[in-house]
């Protein structure tokens, strides 16, 4: 490495080979995060043991509802719950036993070994926006996304240096047939990117296609053997499990592949609007789904999940950025910690139309919440804006760049011999400046985080540069990304095998859009 930069440095020299540095394409991704620095634990311990007394009260009790599903009836019918129709009381302490068996940490694999991922323990995975049916960029405004939105997601997910992980489903193509789009997004997923990604579960049979074309991808005895995707598994909040999502799960799980399973709460509408009371709820939701995973497959890997925003009680409008779902968030963390699971939770939550002033606030306090409440995999790390309706490319831009503080802030303060700069500090003495010291020559270019959008230039730069504001610069860097972007290589037969697998699957099939 030393020789090569010396190498550069007798070349070019100069201004101009710096600037051609770091200008030249880059497709770099960091590590995921490894937490370096505590999390930040907001209920003690009698407050916990209330929530996790009712949450067990709340199943033994009440119940939740397994709808649609006789072979999950029959499951948790054999595992000694009380089951009356599609009613399920799980007697207390049993759904604790059931997800013992599920794994504190786990490797997500990528096709491109480099770009693995751990998710559990100290460690934070980012992926992208998941979900909505609309898009937003500066060019067309909002409109319905379609294929062609979603492969420029991909891609910009791929060249993003700070997301680790591809997502899944980061915008709804709406052009393409409701039975027949997750092909397309998987495949795009596939050969667009070399980092991790999720499988469908929009209904049990588009798993097991995800599962089949990973299968090609990885090759089936990889795939027996290791886990390769990560799918999001939501609740019908208040207590109930629908059979698509159940019957999704009981797929992956059976593969071996993760599951998040989420309870969807906006508080006051599916939960209680007091935050214990939503803790209790989200805590009964994620230890019945959870132990019913472990039913479908004991050591399957599972995260608990936790999407929770609050309401506006003027309009019904769920809120985002508030201290109270951060309250929700710090305490599902410290629930999650106990019960030995990785955790999912925050994002870049906003309910603002545009990536303006209310979505920068929103989403700085959703990120940093994400990293101080021990969030393991956050899905929704960037490009999210109105509430979850719109996948903004100016945004994702933005927000993508903003992880980059996440994996600084997470590395902690280094009081090693070069962070006490004791050796500056003699050096300098009273009066100077440490510019030009040895200490700050040796160290300036990874001593501070630096930004790839944001415009820290003089005002009269910025002036004659025609007064961009931030979205105006995100939108010339995501441009300047897609004219960038440069496909990862994937063996042709592999590729080929995808392409003719989707081809001969929508074939198959007409068209739904329903």
């Amino acid at each position: 490495m030393a020789e090569a930069s010396a190498r550069r440095r007798g070349r070019g020299g100069g201004g101009a080979a710096r600037r051609a540095e770091r200008t030249a394409v880059s497709i770099e991704t960091a590590k995921y995060i490894e937490r370096k620095i505590p999390n930040f634990e907001i209920l003690n311990e009698e407050a916990l043991e209330i929530i996790e007394h009712n949450a067990e009260t709340v199943l033994e009790e009440i119940g939740v509802n397994f709808l649609d599903n006789p072979a999950a009836i029959e499951r948790w019918k054999a595992a000694g719950a009380d089951v009356n129709r599609e009613r399920v009381r799980i007697p207390r302490g049993l759904a604790r036993e059931l997800i013992k068996t599920a794994p504190r940490q786990f490797t997500q694999h990528a096709r491109n070994p480099e770009r693995n991922v751990v998710i559990g323990g100290n460690t934070m995975v980012c992926a992208p926006v998941y979900g909505p049916p609309f898009v937003r960029d500066m060019d067309g405004g909002r409109r319905y996304a379609t294929m062609e939105d979603f492969e420029k997601f991909v891609k910009l997910g791929y060249m993003s240096k700070w997301l680790h992980h591809s997502g899944g489903t980061v915008c709804e193509p709406t052009d393409v047939a409701v039975n027949k789009r997750h092909l397309d997004m998987l495949r795009a997923h596939m050969v667009l990117s070399d980092k991790p990604f999720m499988g469908s579960v929009t209904e049990p049979s588009r798993a097991q296609d995800s599962v089949d074309m990973c299968g090609l991808l990885f090759g089936k005895d990889f795939v027996r053997d290791n886990t390769v995707m990560t799918s999001l598994i939501n609740i019908n909040s208040p207590m109930t499990f629908d059979d698509v999502m159940m019957g999704a799960m009981e797929v992956y799980a059976e593969n071996n592949q993760a599951c998040i399973v989420s309870p969807f709460i906006v508080g006051g509408a599916m939960a209680p609007v007091s935050v214990a009371g939503t803790l209790t709820q989200v805590l009964a939701e994620v230890l019945a789904g959870i132990a019913y995973n472990q039913l479908c497959r004991p050591g399957a890997p599972v995260i608990m999940g936790t999407f929770v925003t609050s309401i506006d009680m003027n309009s019904g409008a769920p809120t985002f950025g508030t201290p109270e779902a951060a309250h929700i968030t710090y305490g599902a963390g410290q629930l999650a910690r106990r019960l030995g699971l990785p955790y999912r939770s925050a994002g870049s939550f906003t309910g603002s139309k545009l990536p303006d002033a209310q979505a920068a606030y929103e989403t700085a306090n959703s990120l940093n919440m994400g990293l101080l409440s021990g969030v393991n995999f956050m899905l929704h790390s960037c490009g999210w804006l109105e509430g979850g309706l719109v996948s903004s490319f100016e945004k994702f831009v933005m927000d993508a760049d903003q992880l980059g503080i996440l994996h600084h802030l997470a590395q902690g303060v280094s009081v090693d011999e070069n962070g006490q700069a004791m050796d500056a500090i003699r050096e300098v003495g009273p009066g100077g400046h440490y510019l030009g010291c040895a200490h700050t020559q040796a160290n300036f270019k990874s001593a501070f985080w630096r930004t790839d959008v944001l415009d820290y230039k003089p005002f009269e730069t910025w002036a004659e540069e025609g007064e961009r504001d931030t979205m105006t610069l995100a939108h010339a860097k995501m441009k300047q990304m897609l004219a960038n972007y440069q496909k990862p290589a994937l063996d042709p037969a592999i590729e080929e095998a995808i392409d003719a697998y989707v081809d001969e699957k929508k074939a198959s099939m007409p068209d739904a859009f329903a």
